[in-house]
This record gives structure tokens, sequence and C-alpha cells, in this order.
């Protein structure tokens, strides 16, 4: 099976990164570079919201700025400390800038798709949009319709399940057994009876844990990264030049004893800045679109800071691995990551590496209980709840339990569908996006 997946992976990685380029592209150029003109704009309505009581209408699950928290919550994942380093790990330093440079094209992806899920929730009786959102319910309006829709909520519940849940819990009882060397199935089972009591505590309880924990992981991340920066101030200069040189070296630059070129430093950072902000695949539209937003337009530009806040934490990880000088060390994954930041903490930089990843897995794990209910809801008609919160139990004890490989191997399918599916949705309705973005502009220069 792992061979199987294995070659699978292979196949899939290069044309979706062609899709990625293409379609990031296309939109910031269609898009008149949205991400730069209203990049003030949107700290500005996040951090200064506007007071209106037609916010949002009819009965809701979450305000857009809760959107905006979850979405949040599910992109700080373990991508951001396990990802970036295998991205290292397989592209080399300069994977680092790529991140940044396919984040700021993604911003405007991000964008499309809340604008969308938003729209046409606004748009569409509120009776057939219930258990009807984000992708769901834009794919609707494009070639294949109904069963594009469909297929798309199958492979984000799959996503739910696989990536969402079991995979996180597998990282936080690794990081558990390793800080604090408890048993994998007493792991499990701790794991497990935390989400019973999320999950059957309904969307009221998911959505308000999602958003309480989110302070929680920035105040932690940001403090223990910008220490072991500052410990390694003197060599910050050296690896921002390695990074650059890296990313566009035409020819191979040797790495322990491994050789980078400028191919595989694309595609690693392009692909990890991807999947760690998971602009493009939907599941921020999924939030966004039950919020019943009266201002799709503004909604939709703040959350492109989702995504630009996931790129800055995915560029500071790698710049805590380069400049600690580990990263040619042969390691790859959370294990590098470690590594850097014991040569500021010693031993208690697992410690810090590990309570990281448990708080971060902890955010994604809550945040996908409620995107994958959803998906279910859509896919059964709004039915068997209790069956949904049973299996996503099961999942996470499951997951706790599996071989961390095969799960890291089998996430990027049902990732891998839903980005493509998602970007030909947004390409299509391109012109919807365009129009409403045209306008948006004349009215906000006219005031």
């Amino acid at each position: 099976m792992m061979h199987l997946i294995g070659q699978i992976n292979d196949v899939v990685n290069w044309p979706l990164f062609i899709v990625v380029i293409g379609v990031c592209v296309v939109l910031a150029v269609g898009l008149n570079f949205i991400q730069l003109r209203y990049f003030v704009y949107a700290w500005k309505h996040i951090l200064f919201p506007e007071k209106s009581k037609e916010s949002h209408a009819g009965k809701v699950d979450m305000t857009p700025a809760q959107a905006f928290m979850n979405t949040l919550s599910s992109n700080l994942g373990n991508g951001s400390i396990a990802g970036v380093a295998m991205a290292i790990y397989a592209g080399g330093p300069g994977a680092a800038l790529w991140i940044v440079i396919c984040g700021f094209f993604l911003m405007a992806v991000r964008f499309a798709e809340a604008f969308l899920s938003m729209y046409y929730a606004q748009i569409t009786p509120e009776s057939t949009t219930r258990n009807l959102g984000g992708p769901m319910l834009y794919l609707r309006h494009v070639p294949g319709g109904k069963a594009l829709a469909w297929t798309y909520g199958f492979f984000c519940l799959v996503f739910g399940l696989i990536g969402g849940n079991s995979y996180q819990t597998n990282s936080i009882r690794l990081s558990l057994g390793k800080t604090f060397n408890i048993s994998p199935i007493v792991c499990a089972i701790v794991v497990t009876l935390f989400i019973v009591y999320i999950v059957f505590g309904g969307a009221e309880r998911i959505i308000k844990f999602s958003v309480q924990i989110v302070p929680v992981k920035v105040i932690i991340f940001f403090g223990t990264t910008l220490v072991a920066l500052a410990y390694h101030y003197k060599s910050i200069g050296a690896a921002l030049a390695l990074i650059v040189e890296s990313a566009f070296a035409p020819t191979a630059i040797a790495g322990g004893l491994l050789g980078f070129t400028l191919q595989q430093a694309m595609r690693e950072g392009i692909i990890a800045s991807t999947f760690a902000s998971e602009s493009g695949l939907g599941t921020a539209g999924v939030l966004f679109g039950f919020t019943g937003s009266k201002n799709p337009m503004k909604d939709a530009i703040t959350s492109m800071l989702s995504t630009f806040i996931s790129t800055v934490v995915c560029f500071i990880v790698a710049l805590c691995i380069i400049s600690s000088g580990v990263w040619n060390s042969g390691e790859t994954s959370t294990a590098l990551t470690i590594s850097s930041f014991q040569t500021v903490f010693g031993s208690f930089g697992g410690y810090a590496v590990s309570f990281l990843s448990i708080t971060f897995g902890i955010g994604v794990l809550v945040a996908y209980a409620y995107i994958a209910l959803e998906c279910w809801l859509f896919l059964t008609g709004g039915r068997f709840v209790n069956v949904f919160n049973f299996l996503y139990c099961l999942f996470a004890f499951g997951g706790a339990l599996i071989d961390v490989s095969l799960l890291s191997a089998a996430a990027p399918i049902p990732q891998a569908a839903l980005l493509v599916m998602n970007l030909f949705g947004i390409l299509c309705l391109m012109p919807v996006i365009r129009k409403n973005v045209i306008e948006f502009g004349k009215h906000k220069h006219a005031a």
C-alpha cells in the first residue's frame, strides 16, 4: 500500500505544481493584484471591524470574524512545523523563499474561495444552503454541477478524517510520547476523550474552542521562535543570503550529501506553501460559507490575512532551521525542527517543539470537526449527525496508533483532488469574481 500511494504521489506532484502556478498567476493578474491593493485595508477591517447589526443574516453557526479565526486555526497546523522542515530537506534552503512567493499569490486564491462561498450563499435561498456551503455550493454553477459538488464534499470529508483528524492525533501522540513518555494507547484514549467532549457538544462548542486556542498557538509560536532567532541573530544575514541564492540557482548547490536545484526548491516550496496554508483547497470556503455575511467582498479581503499569517509562520520556522545550521544534517520533518530548537534551548528544545506540535494539532483537529461535519451533512442531507461524531472519534483514536508514514503518504491524495476541483471552479467563476472586485473598487473610491 505504501508503495502504491508513493507512486500516486509521484505522478500527481508535478501536474499539481504546474496547476497551482498557473491559477495563482491568472488570479493575481485578473484581480489586479488584490492582495497588494487591499493589504492595508484587510488589516484595518480585521483590527477595527465596523460595528453593524447586519453583518450576517438569518440563523448562522458563526460570524465572519469567527470564520477567520477558525480558518487561521486550521491553517496553523503541523504542516508549519513538519511540512516546512520536509520541504527544506527535499528542496534545500531555497524552498523557504518559494514558500513566501507562493504564499503571496495564494492570498488571491484564498480571497476567491472565501468570496464565492459567501456570494453564492447570499444569493441562494436559505432553505437550500443550510447543508450546502463553500465549494459544495459554488461548484454547482460550473460544468459538472451537482456531481462535481458531491465529489468535492466526499473528498473533503475524507481529507477531514485523515489529514485534519488522524494525522493531527498521530502528531499529538508522538509529541506526548516524546515529551512526557506517555504510551501510545494512553495518548490515543486521552485525545479521543477530548474529541468526544468537543464533537458531541455541537457546532457551538467546536467554534468556541477553536477561536479560543488561536491566540494560545500564536503566542507560544512567536514567543519560542523569536527567542531562537535572537539567539542566532549573527547567522540570520547569511541564512537569508543562502535562501535567496539557493532559490534561484540554475545548477545544484551542495547541501550535505544532497544537491538542490532551482526545480527542487520551487516544487517543494510551492507544494509546502499550498498545503500548509490550505489556500485553494476550499476548506476556508466551507467555514465562510455558513456565516451569512452581507459583506462578502470585505470579509473575503480580510480572509487573505489567514494565508499571509500562515506564510509568515512557515518562513519563520524555515529561518530558524537554516540560521541554526542544522538544515543539512540529514534529519527531516519534526526531528529537524527539534534539532534547530535544541541549539538554543538544549534538551528543552524538544519540549518546546512538542508543545507547539500539540497545540497546533489540537487547533486543526477541532477546526476540522466543523469542516468535516458540514461535508457529512451535505452528503447525507443533514442526517446521522451522531454517526459522524462516532466516526470522527474513531478516526482520532485509530490515527493516534497507526504508522505516521502511512498517514503522511495518504493525506496528499485527497488534498490534491480538492485542490484541482476547487481551482477549476474558481477559474470558471472568474468573471463573477472580477466583476464584483471592479464594482467594489468603484464604490470604495467613490466613498
